[in-house]
């Protein structure tokens, strides 16, 4: 789904198992920089809900560089 700048979607988060995950998650697009959203649904000590929103860069794996293996010489070799 490519998203248009300065919009996005957020989903319900089915994976929260703890009270630091986010209640909602999702992408948006802002400024032409995507970004992640997630949500926290609190509470004020007057009663009033709110969501409580924190915006982050893409998740993105490092890479796995190839190891390179040794090689060995004449030198390295026990006889």
């Amino acid at each position: 789904m490519e998203t248009k700048n300065n919009s996005g979607a957020i989903f319900k988060n089915d994976k929260r198992t703890a009270e630091t995950h986010p209640h909602y998650k999702g992408k948006v697009m802002v400024n032409n920089e995507e970004m992640e959203i997630a949500l926290w649904l609190k509470e004020s000590k007057t009663g009033l809900k709110y969501f409580s929103a924190q915006f982050t860069p893409p998740y993105k794996r490092a890479e796995l560089s190839p190891t390179p293996i040794a090689q060995a010489t004449d030198d390295d070799l026990p006889f």
